[in-house]
């Protein structure tokens, strides 16, 4: 009999939880709140209590052949920042090709999971439900949580006394829609994370002016990269990563600012933090300088206080102010767990960012707890990969002493790195996280042996952008369209582009193939010898 596996969360992470438990032949049964998929991404006028919250005119920021699941590309029509619209049409599609909705139950809320009494010996955990209102409880062999950190609004406003007293209009980023309210007001956006970023942006076209206010300052990257590509398919390669561990964190740090102020300078936009590049989320927005060189958005420092009408900044300096918004982040709980977890300062002690060390069986995971340097989607998808094959027996956790500590090097790190922030606790960058994950499933890619039997794929591989099509080369799940979709993935990139033909005169490649192949065997030979 099949393994039942409880899924709570019908979003992105839910949808690729059903399928990972479908290959491993095991019975998923997914609970969603809502009345249909794509969780944060599926967008409503209202804001819905438990659910993550997007405005109208949300685009990803991270690109399609980066973002999408790994045995699924994105129509080569679609564009390569995609519209919440497009991102939900492409969940409607994935769900539909592998005929995942026919697992989930719509407007059925988790309301309480805990372990059976025997759970020292079958791991089995029961799970109470209410739909309708009426409850009801079944037992599961295993569950996975897919609700995301984008659900509870985290509202400082402790932080910024006089706030209670401010006449004006506040609210926080998520319950934000559109600019029409904003018309011809000012308003001070706080944060400048990529929400601040994109709201100031979006209100400086209706209001009277828009103050920016930031305590740290921020790095600002565009999501168009050299010629054109889209950034993280310039940025997140192989070879890129392998530079990375072999330079220091300051010699990167050096490059990638020289190469962001050569875009605009950043110290005389009011933007440069006191921190280095790598030290922060990056904050990724096209029209920020835009806006700010024409005079629309206004970049302050921290509000001091408030008054009934005005905000007063850290530097003396005082502004009118007739609305707030608060793009302060958020937190997240999970309060149906009844104390199998601990959450502090949004921090969490799980092993890979997935499992709780201490359990006496491994059949709870927590799926897209991760705020990555790059997409999520791919790796909540090897996240369920993983799991499922741990529920099902056919992959091992250490013992408990060696995931403790995995988790305290992973939060040191973390520490070291990263500026102290609540959006700062459960960072992962690309790569390095799913090379991880992969290495627990045996599906990371071999990168000597294609050299070796398949050198044109080799070199896409290993140059090329790490698309999530990599981790279906081999191994459990492997993916018999997966070589042909890492060969085409750049003509998918250019495909939404070429809406106009236009002439061109062939001109020589900028590295032939003959000094590609050199590099490659160079870098591998550097790589074996620090091994």
């Amino acid at each position: 009999m099949a393994k039942r596996v409880a899924i709570i969360g019908g979003g992105s992470s839910g949808l690729c939880a059903i399928k990972a438990c479908l290959e491993e032949s095991l019975e998923p049964i997914c609970f969603e709140r809502s009345g249909d998929i794509g969780g944060l991404w599926r967008f409503e006028e209202h804001p819905e209590e438990g659910r993550a919250s997007i405005y109208r005119s949300v685009i990803i920021n991270t690109s399609k052949e980066m973002m999408c699941f790994s045995d699924f590309p994105i129509p080569e029509d679609f564009p390569n920042y995609m519209h919440n619209s497009k991102i939900m049409e492409y969940f409607r599609m994935y769900a539909q090709h592998f005929d995942l909705l026919r697992h989930i139950r719509f407007r059925t809320s988790v309301c309480r999971v805990s372990k059976c009494p025997d759970f020292a010996t079958t791991g089995q955990w029961e799970v109470v439900t209410e739909s309708e209102g009426k409850q009801e409880a079944a037992v599961f062999d295993a569950v996975l949580v897919c609700t995301g950190h984008h659900t509870e609004a985290h509202l400082p406003l402790s932080a910024f006394p006089g706030i209670n007293n401010f006449k004006g209009h506040y609210i926080h980023s998520r319950d934000y829609k559109d600019a029409r309210d904003s018309t011809d007001k000012r308003v001070v956006v706080i944060g400048i994370g990529n929400s601040g970023a994109d709201l100031a942006v979006e209100i400086s076209q209706t209001a009277k002016q828009v103050f920016l206010s930031t305590r740290r300052g921020a790095w600002i990257f565009n999501r168009v990269g050299d010629q054109g590509y889209p950034i993280d398919t310039v940025i997140t390669t192989r070879t890129n990563a392998f530079l990375k561990k072999l330079l220091s964190q300051s010699m990167v740090s050096n490059f990638a600012e020289k190469q962001l102020n050569a875009r605009f300078n950043h110290s005389l936009y009011g933007l440069k933090p006191k921190h280095r590049v790598l030290d922060q989320h990056p904050t990724i927005n096209d029209d920020l300088p835009n806006r700010i060189i024409s005079g629309r958005v206004l970049v302050k420092p921290n509000i001091q206080e408030f008054t009934e009408t005005s905000a007063i900044f850290e530097d003396g300096t005082r502004e009118d102010i007739d609305a707030v918004v608060f793009a302060t982040g958020y937190s997240f709980s999970f309060p149906f767990l009844e104390g199998c977890v601990k959450v502090v300062e949004n921090q969490i002690s799980l092993y890979k960012f997935m499992f709780p060390p201490d359990l006496e069986k491994p059949t709870l995971a927590f799926i897209g707890l991760i705020q990555p340097l790059g997409a999520i989607m791919p790796i909540s998808e090897l996240q369920c990969r993983w799991a499922t094959r741990i529920f099902k027996g056919s992959n091992k956790l250490p013992p408990r002493h060696c995931m403790e500590a995995d988790i305290k090097q992973k939060r040191e790190a973390m520490a070291k790195q990263y500026v102290k922030s609540q959006r700062h606790t459960i960072q992962v960058d690309y790569i390095p996280y799913m090379d991880e994950l992969a290495c627990q499933v045996g599906v990371k890619p071999d990168l000597l042996t294609l050299f070796l039997t398949d050198p044109k794929l080799a070199l896409e591989v290993a140059f090329g952008p790490c698309t999530p099509y990599q981790y279906r080369l081999r191994g459990p799940g492997k993916w018999a369209g997966a070589r042909e979709a890492i060969l085409t993935q750049r003509q998918r990139i250019i495909k939404p582009l070429q809406t106009r033909l236009v002439e061109e005169h062939p001109s020589a490649p900028a590295m032939p193939l003959f000094f590609k192949l050199v590099g490659a065997v160079a870098i591998l030979a550097i790589g074996f010898a620090f091994l």
